[in-house]
């Protein structure tokens, strides 16, 4: 794997974490960068754990960002998982597929996590239950 500055790194993972992508996208802008998240050289799952190792954690004190990550925190209340482990596990379930984003919520008790995940042209969501354990693959 190429080097990559830890922070830009950390930024790109922070963006594609946090940000539902395909609900804010156009059909032209999934177009344009289906083709790049293809020939990335780091993979979501990479830049999760590479922020999680490296990152330095700052506080949000208010606007958006901080109304984002309350939404976030509240998501992954019951979780017993880590985001990184749904995004592996929709990958397992969706062969040939790269995660492009992902982010947690809360429904009916329950701690998901949305994965965008892309293969060529083609656009998938996976939701995938965090409040349960199934284990897949060793990491």
């Amino acid at each position: 794997m190429s080097k990559v500055p830890t922070a830009l790194l950390w930024i790109l993972t922070v963006a594609l974490w946090a940000i539902p992508v395909v609900a804010a996208m156009s059909d032209k802008e999934k177009a344009e960068l289906a083709p790049v998240v293809a020939g990335s050289k780091v993979t979501l799952e990479e830049g999760m754990l590479t922020s999680l190792k490296n990152a330095k954690a700052e506080p949000i004190t208010g606007g958006d960002d901080l109304a984002e990550a309350k939404k976030q925190n509240d998501g992954m209340f019951r979780a017993t998982r880590e985001l990184r482990e749904a995004v592996r596990e929709a990958k397992h379930d969706n062969p040939g597929y790269n995660a492009v984003s992902v982010w947690s919520d809360m429904k009916d008790n329950h701690s998901l996590a949305t994965v965008t995940l892309v293969k060529d042209s083609d656009w998938k969501i996976a939701v995938i239950d965090l409040t349960v354990y199934r284990p897949l693959l060793k990491q």
